[in-house]
């Protein structure tokens, strides 16, 4: 009799991780420690944490921080109490969240801190954003994120950073996604999400206060397969705002080079958006964002050409799929009339994916010319990229070549 595999995934595995973690950095006599206490939540009368790891079998336990700060170099930890996720209340769960379900909402809020002046929505999967996108509303938030690949979205975690509304709440519940997450929910909204059974609601009420996170540091924790430990403080873009952006200029063999174009109002809107998207993408990554919205997302590649591709060749599969889903209803997979199908794929071709007068961004410096020359070639417009090498002035002619503009940030944002 065959196996059911499904079995496992309805598993809620025991959880032997005791109550609580003491972490201590020792320093001679001084000794530093940080104190955590082990997250649960009852559900059906189940009091437990995480469902599993990242895979079933996978014991795993969430914790949160309750007492210490480490300092180091001047530099603090976050204060015990300040807890975010690891606070959050489910208000619908269906069954105990996994630990991929928090990942992918703690790397939506580790994006989302960045971009709280309005409103805007991060849709992750496998903790990476499929589409990032802001709006007028969130409604519109919502769907230009979820258009920016809607194959991806599917069974995603969507987090929002606003109050979700009616109109929201409808949007979301067309689609199946395994979490939402934000930090209130209207009157009613609860009602439209009881009919997924399944749906895992969080409330997460200190998103209201998300920027006051901008700045701030953990220790991140990285553990080798011999039982070490890589502790690092954890990453903080510093160029957050146009004026801390630094001019694509560099001097090589007593020539100085210099980017001819200034930037538009609106390159650097998206040039900076970008950026901030950037730090919760999995390196070597580039992204192709457009108007508040991403539109091609290329992840964890080991070179920087290669993933340059793969976010173009993604933009154009991702157009043609969301112009079939809004003229025809129907995946672009899906569809079976030949006529309208080359008339998408003409239409996708005319507008080069979406990619003309796109922002490229990068999160390491270009080696070659080769890999931006993907971008200009596609009709990229400005590009922010962290800047620093050795064929920089190559890069900046492309550029000059393509008479689009560069900016670069003077810092790398490498994400393992």
């Amino acid at each position: 009799m065959p196996v059911d595999l499904k079995t496992a995934y309805r598993t809620v595995m025991d959880d032997s991780f005791p109550p609580r973690l003491e972490i201590s950095f020792v320093d001679g006599t001084t000794r530093q420690t940080l104190v955590y206490e082990k997250a649960t939540w009852v559900i059906d009368g189940v009091a437990k944490g995480l469902r599993y790891g990242e895979n079933p079998g996978q014991e795993a336990a969430l914790y949160r921080l309750i007492n210490g700060n480490l300092q180091l170099a001047g530099a603090s930890s976050i204060q015990p109490g300040r807890h975010l996720i690891s606070d959050a209340e489910l208000l619908q769960f269906g069954k105990h969240p996994g630990k991929t379900n928090l990942t992918d909402v703690d790397n939506a809020l580790n994006i989302l801190r960045y971009l709280t002046d309005t409103p805007c929505v991060a849709i992750m999967k496998h903790n990476n954003p499929s589409g990032v996108a802001k709006g007028r509303t969130l409604a519109e938030a919502y769907t230009r994120a979820n258009l920016a690949d809607r194959v991806a979205a599917f069974g995603g975690a969507i987090v929002l950073n606003g109050e979700v509304d009616r109109e929201t709440a409808l949007q979301i519940a067309e689609q199946y996604a395994e979490v939402v997450a934000a930090p209130d929910f209207a009157a009613g909204v609860m009602d439209i999400f009881a009919k997924k059974k399944n749906l895992r609601v969080m409330q997460i009420p200190r998103m209201r206060q998300l920027a006051d996170y901008a700045a701030t540091r953990v220790v991140d924790f990285k553990s080798l397969m011999d039982g070490g430990l890589v502790a690092q403080w954890s990453f903080s873009p510093e160029a957050r705002s146009r004026a801390q952006l630094l001019p694509a200029q560099v001097v090589h063999d007593g020539r100085t080079y210099a980017v001819a174009r200034e930037p538009t109002d609106a390159e650097y809107d998206d040039m900076l958006f970008g950026w901030l998207v950037e730090a919760g993408v999995t390196s070597n990554s580039v992204l192709y964002v457009k108007d508040g919205a991403t539109i091609g997302i290329g992840t964890g590649e080991q070179d920087r050409v290669g993933v340059a591709e793969i976010a173009r060749d993604k933009a154009y599969r991702k157009l043609a799929d969301r112009l079939c889903w809004e003229t025809h209803h129907v995946p672009y997979n899906d569809l079976k009339l030949a006529d309208a199908r080359q008339e998408i794929d003409q239409e996708v071709a005319r507008l080069k994916g979406g990619l003309q007068g796109s922002c490229m961004v990068s999160d390491a410096f270009f080696p070659f010319r080769d890999g931006i020359d993907i971008g200009l070639r596609e009709g990229v417009r400005a590009v922010i990229q962290p800047g620093g090498s050795l064929r920089d002035f190559e890069v900046i002619e492309a550029c000059n070549e393509a008479n689009a503009a560069m900016v670069f940030t003077g810092q790398r944002s490498f994400k393992h």
